[in-house]
Order: structure tokens, then C-alpha cells, then sequence
């Protein structure tokens, strides 16, 4: 694969790092064209490797790799609670599915006017599963 393939694909991912001339990293001199400074995920594991296995102390090797400390320790986590897949990052937007479905709409739509939203937001809960502050209920009455 071309550097220039692999930089489309890194950039049509969202995995490029926005920090590459932070990395100076020796693997990433730019003799290797396998160690890319531009790689994100790449550059994450490099820096835990070098921490574990080259005994760089944290704040060595974040420095080394354009990361803070503090970043650091939070790709160290993600690392140990999802391997490889920890060192991409997460997903921009909702997490998971949108709170007021068609359904819970609709129930809301049909509840008594008089109910208020605190008192509709219990009902929802108790049909649904779904908790739902009284200020959304009173939106979605609107």
C-alpha cells in the first residue's frame, strides 16, 4: 500500500493524528515508512509499547508521541478494558438509540392534558423503561 493510500484511508477514518509534528518518536523519523507519525491508532500503541516494554516513564512517552500525560492514562484504559479497539476513539454523537421513539411519542401525544410533564415522565418510565426529565415531556407536548 502506497503512503498516499494509506493516508486517503487514515483521513476517509477519522484516524489521522492531529498532533504529527509533536511525534518525535524515534520510530517515527520518517526512515521506516511503516511507522507513520500521521497514524493515530499507530502512534497510541507505539507510545504504550514504549512505556511497558522500553520502560519509559508516562510523561516520557507521551511527549514523545504528541499526547499529554493525561491522555495518556485515559488511552492506557481504554487499551486495558478493549484491546486494540480502545486506541481508536469513540464514536461522535448520540450514544445509542434516541430516547423519544415514534412509540413514546405517540404515548405522550395521547396522555391526558392534565397529567404534568413529572407526572407523565413516571408514566413513560413505567411503560417504557425509558427515564425522561419532565422538561422533555413538556417539549415534546409542544
Amino acid at each position: 500500500m502506497t503512503t498516499t493510500t494509506r493516508l486517503r484511508l487514515l483521513e476517509d477514518a477519522g484516524l489521522l493524528h492531529s498532533r504529527p509534528r509533536a511525534v518525535t518518536a524515534p520510530l517515527f523519523d520518517g526512515r521506516e515508512p511503516f511507522f507513520l507519525a500521521l497514524d493515530k491508532v499507530q502512534v497510541k500503541y507505539e507510545m504504550l509499547r514504549a512505556h511497558v516494554l522500553d520502560g519509559l516513564s508516562a510523561t516520557v512517552a507521551a511527549e514523545r508521541h504528541g499526547y499529554s500525560r493525561a491522555a495518556f492514562y485515559l488511552i492506557t484504559a481504554a487499551f486495558d478494558d478493549a484491546g486494540m479497539r480502545g486506541l481508536l476513539d469513540e464514536p461522535r454523537g448520540r450514544r445509542g438509540p434516541h430516547k423519544l421513539t415514534p412509540e413514546v411519542l405517540a404515548f405522550v401525544a395521547s396522555a391526558d392534558p392534565a397529567l404534568s410533564g413529572a407526572q407523565l415522565a413516571t408514566e413513560v418510565e413505567a411503560r417504557f423503561g425509558v427515564t425522561l426529565h419532565r422538561r422533555t415531556i413538556e417539549r415534546a407536548r409542544r
